[in-house]
């Protein structure tokens, strides 16, 4: 199937071509044609698949034909709704023509506003700015009829589940509603119950496993010796190269310190005001840093197709959250590679992010446990086969024990003699001393006399202190 086959208005046709858009990808053959038909869908599928396209192009057919029509897409960061936008206006050209507004946080209010007030057809924002402009009474959704929750798994991880049930309040009961994700945990489920109608469930390759194309690989080190590592890396490497850590602090301190090293590198981060991590942004795609250092706000949604190699610096702290990084890389079938660096402190979350993508993986402590195991029991086969082959030797052994034991109560006893007179010292005349008896003698000859008159002594009656004063 080609986009020219899909039964669609002839005026998106052309933007699609324009816009150089050829192949669809499993998601959009899929997908397409199901919400041209006016269907709710429930759609999964890996990052990097072309899930926007897939419903961009039955939203602007829908808001051709019907001119009175509005339509919502709600996405979890500004990065992913500024990309989300910026497919729309590669479709949306004067022939079509359809006003529209981008309502993320860390831009200017008055302009948005004045998106707004221009009769905004496509709206495109975040949950925190959607909900701040209804609060304002200045975004009116009684006419939506099509509406979107992009990255559903992302938002409700970033709690705004609550956000998103105060938009919906505002949402007409009769719309469309198409529902994508990366991954399809029980909340979603719970969601998709509680807003979708019938919805077809779509779902293009497997949740857990990273796209094929990505080669993956890992290397074990110290803290202390990362990002010497991490140099040797850009250096054997070639073209653009996203690099992943814990903090924002952290993101700040390497791209200060790739920098004095000479290398062309940008930190993204929550942080940063809007307009800033659209110039990073930006210049990474157009090739002005090499090195982009990001936390996990880049993880989900960043479409750069420039991307060759991610790495790792840091492990996520949720296991998900590792194929959305590595996703970053190999899209749109392009090849790309991902190299992890493992401290001793990261085995567990390793362990936790191989069982996610191979169910059947055993960690290296489980096979060394199951190696010990073996070995015990080889080992008790063994004693048992020698016992029973060497049983008489053995009871000759136990007999001969006896008799030792009955010398043992007689080198007991002759100890006890010997211990009587038995000590250690330098003094070679020590023991030429008296017995303890006449020690005692000594001790009477020498005793204080004195002792108890000393202590029933009394003083007089008539005894007074003389006080002496000042002459």
């Amino acid at each position: 199937m080609n986009f020219s086959d899909l039964q669609i208005e002839n005026k998106l046709k052309k933007s699609i071509e324009l816009a150089d858009f050829k192949n669809p990808t499993p998601i959009q053959k899929e997908s397409i044609p199901v919400s041209l038909l006016g269907n709710d869908i429930l759609g999964t599928a890996q990052t990097g698949t072309g899930k926007t396209l897939a419903f961009t192009i039955p939203m602007l057919n829908k808001l051709i034909k019907d001119k009175h029509a509005m339509a919502l897409i709600i996405c979890p960061t500004r990065e992913l709704a500024t990309q989300v936008m910026a497919t729309v206006l590669k479709l949306n050209v004067r022939e079509i023509g359809i006003g529209n507004a981008l309502l993320i946080g860390g831009e200017s209010m008055q302009k948005q506003l004045r998106k707004l007030n221009k009769r905004a057809r496509i709206i495109v924002g975040t949950p925190g700015r959607i909900n701040d402009h209804l609060k304002r009474k200045s975004l009116e959704l009684s006419k939506v009829n099509y509406l979107v929750l992009d990255e559903t798994d992302r938002m409700l991880d970033m709690g705004f589940t609550p956000q998103i049930e105060q938009i919906l309040r505002f949402v007409p009961k009769d719309h469309q509603t198409l529902l994508f994700s990366a991954t399809l945990p029980d909340n979603i489920l719970k969601i998709s119950q509680k807003y979708l109608k019938n919805p077809e469930r779509i779902s293009v390759g497997s949740l857990s496993t990273p796209i094929e194309k990505i080669k993956q690989e890992t290397f074990e080190i110290t803290q202390d010796k990362k990002y010497h590592e991490l140099i040797n890396q850009l250096v054997e490497r070639t073209g653009s190269i996203l690099v992943f850590v814990k903090t924002k602090h952290g993101a700040d301190k390497i791209v200060k310190k790739l920098k004095f090293d000479g290398h062309k590198a940008d930190a993204i981060h929550g942080n940063l005001r809007q307009s800033k991590r659209d110039r990073v942004i930006n210049g990474f795609r157009n090739g002005h840093s090499r090195i982009l250092v990001a936390t996990d706000v880049a993880a989900r949604g960043l479409d750069i197709p420039v991307i060759k190699h991610v790495i790792n610096f840091d492990l996520p702290q949720v296991p998900e959250d590792y194929i959305h990084r590595i996703g970053r890389t190999g899209r749109a079938g392009k090849d790309g590679s991902a190299l992890t660096f493992l401290t001793p402190s990261d085995r567990s979350m390793w362990n936790s992010i191989s069982k996610l993508i191979n169910p059947n993986y055993k960690s290296s402590h489980q096979q060394i446990k199951k190696k010990f195991k073996e070995k015990r029991k080889d080992k008790r086969s063994f004693r048992k086969k020698n016992f029973l082959k060497g049983e008489k030797n053995l009871l000759s052994k136990f007999k001969g024990k006896k008799k030792f034991s009955k010398n043992n109560k007689e080198n007991k006893r002759r100890f006890k003699e010997k211990k009587k007179t038995f000590g250690y010292t330098n003094n070679p005349k020590y023991f030429d001393k008296k017995s303890d008896e006449s020690n005692k003698e000594i001790k009477k000859v020498f005793s204080f006399k004195g002792k108890k008159k000393f202590k029933n002594r009394k003083r007089p009656k008539n005894f007074k202190f003389k006080r002496f004063k000042k002459k």
